[in-house]
Order: structure tokens, then C-alpha cells, then sequence
């Protein structure tokens, strides 16, 4: 698990790994599918409160993609009208049970595979503060190469996973309160991160990093993403649709397959 010496949040996001997750977002894209009213401007950050998302865990341990995987099913609750909390303790016993991750023992805390990850929240969920387990019912591999398509993974699911190497700078931008944006003769970033992207504001990815509300250019996301995945998520879907009219009928029966 990785610090930066300027602040006291963690990374945590292991490296990607080529064709881990089998299920393509591209071939589910359909001419009939809607698009954002407004590319530059869509999305939910605000359906959560400036200090409702919570750092569950991620300021101390290198849980991102636990912490981002909470604060989703936080934002899907929301959606559907229903308010669902996460504590640390419950987050960090996902990121234990997946990684073998312990608390008392610094050694541990390596961080998390994101395909590793989806397929535990797919098979066993991770709980709420009540004890409720939430599960995604997919995933798709989200290509890192198109600012479209992840911008049509966020419409069209509330929300998507952005895996990212994260540089020096990006610290700095985070603590000033700017975008993440590209900065010229940056040092090479020395770990991953994880974060949820909920939408677009003035052409930039709204995201979720730390409990708190961030914006990523879309030079900062072509340059430092390494992976990104869309979640079907059960509590989003009506009648098997999300609300932007995404069917997941065949997506599931194609699942069944592997």
C-alpha cells in the first residue's frame, strides 16, 4: 500500500491485467441505446450529501476499491429512493476476506485486483451498516481508450469504475481542491487507485476519491487510466432496465454461459 508524504490517504489499486474480465462493454452498445442529453454535463454526485460518502477506510488502509465500491451502492440506493450507509469495519472485512488483508499487520495491505474484486461483489456482495449484503449482477471491461464510451458506462449505470496510476501531482491537485489534470515531466506514477466516475461537469469526469467529490480531464484519464468497469447493479434495474434504458436481459444469458 502506498502513501503520499504530503497526505494521509492511501492508494490501493493493484496492477492491471490484460483480458481479466471476459465481458465487453462494446458489444452490448447499441445505435438504439440513449445518450447523455449533454455529454459535458450529466450524472448524480449530487444525489449524496458534500459529507455523506465517508473515507471508509481508504485515509489509513489501501482499500480504494472497497471504499469505491461502497460509495457506488451508496449512489444506487439513492437512485432508488433508499438511503444505505457502509462502515469501515465492513468495508475492510470485504478487502480482508478477498486480499487476506489484517489490519495488525502492515504487510498486508497490498491493495486489490479489480477483476478479483467485481467477481466477489458479483458472487457474495459486500454489507451495509445494517447488515444487508449488496451485490452487482455483472461486469464489463469498459475500454480505457474511449472518453465515449466510459462517459456511456456512467450514463447508462450510475456509475463506472476507474482504475488509474496515480502520479505526485495528482496529491497536490487533490489537497488544492483542482481537476486532476496532466502535468508535463511528472514522475512516474508508483501505484493505483480506484475510483467511481459519476458523471460529467463542464466536459470533465465527475469522480468519487476520498469522500469527497473530484474532477478528472479527460487528458488525465487518457493518460493515467489503466482499467475501467461498469457494474449492473440490481437496486438500479426496473424491469430488468436501468433508467437510461440499458437491458440487461442478454448480458445475464450470456453470463450464464461461462
Amino acid at each position: 500500500m502506498q502513501k503520499h508524504p504530503a497526505a494521509m490517504f492511501a492508494l490501493g489499486k493493484r496492477p492491471a491485467r490484460a483480458g481479466a474480465i471476459q465481458m465487453k462493454l462494446g458489444r452490448y452498445l447499441t445505435s438504439s441505446l440513449p445518450k447523455p442529453p449533454d455529454p459535458r454535463n450529466f450524472g448524480h454526485a449530487n444525489a449524496i450529501g458534500t459529507n455523506g460518502w465517508g473515507m471508509l477506510g481508504n485515509d489509513q488502509y489501501g482499500d480504494c476499491v472497497w471504499a469505491g465500491a461502497a460509495h457506488e451502492h451508496m449512489l444506487m440506493a439513492a437512485l432508488s429512493h433508499s438511503a444505505v450507509t457502509f462502515t469501515d469495519k465492513g468495508v475492510l472485512a470485504a478487502y480482508s476476506a478477498v486480499t487476506g488483508f489484517d489490519p495488525r499487520d502492515p504487510s498486508t495491505d497490498q491493495g486489490t485486483d479489480m477483476q478479483q474484486a467485481a467477481s466477489y461483489r458479483r458472487k457474495t456482495g459486500i454489507k451495509d451498516s445494517k447488515g444487508h449484503v449488496h451485490k452487482v449482477s455483472a461486469y464489463l471491461e469498459v475500454s480505457k481508450h474511449s472518453l465515449d464510451q466510459v462517459a456511456d458506462a456512467a450514463f447508462l449505470f450510475g456509475a463506472v469504475g476507474i482504475g488509474i496510476l496515480f502520479p505526485d501531482s495528482a496529491m497536490d491537485q487533490f489537497n488544492r481542491g483542482q481537476p486532476w489534470d496532466v502535468v508535463k515531466h511528472d514522475k512516474a506514477p508508483e501505484g493505483g487507485h480506484y475510483i467511481p466516475c459519476v458523471g460529467f461537469e463542464g466536459g470533465n469526469l465527475v469522480c468519487v476519491s476520498w469522500g469527497r467529490k473530484q474532477l478528472m480531464t479527460p487528458a488525465f484519464l487518457a493518460k493515467y487510466c489503466d482499467e475501467a468497469v461498469a457494474y449492473v447493479n440490481p437496486e438500479y434495474l426496473v424491469a430488468g432496465k436501468t433508467p437510461e434504458g440499458f437491458d440487461a436481459t442478454q448480458l445475464t444469458a450470456d453470463l450464464a454461459q461461462l
